[in-house]
């Protein structure tokens, strides 16, 4: 049972990562683009947590952790720089 939901969520994230990186290449803005890359970003995060509890390893649960955070890092830094102000303090 719990197989089938995993498969079932791969498809989805897989499907929705695909249609996220054509909108962070041809996005229109540099908002979309960026909304796009944080968007990936997760999207890898959640499919790395179902691969985390389809083997039963908990190390690459971890290593999602670190890209989540990588992605509030980059929301940070884009929404300082979109709002003018200097970049890193």
């Amino acid at each position: 049972m719990i197989e089938t939901a995993i498969y079932v969520l791969f498809a989805v994230y897989g499907l929705s990562g695909v249609l996220y990186f054509i909108r962070l290449f041809r996005g229109p803005t540099v908002v979309d683009s960026i909304l796009a890359a944080d968007c990936v970003s997760l999207d890898v995060a959640l499919i790395a947590l179902l691969l985390s509890i389809y083997y039963k390893n908990s190390f690459l649960a971890v290593g999602a952790l670190f890209l989540v955070l990588w992605a509030f890092i980059l929301d940070v830094f884009a929404a300082k720089y979109l709002t003018r102000e200097e970049v890193g303090t």
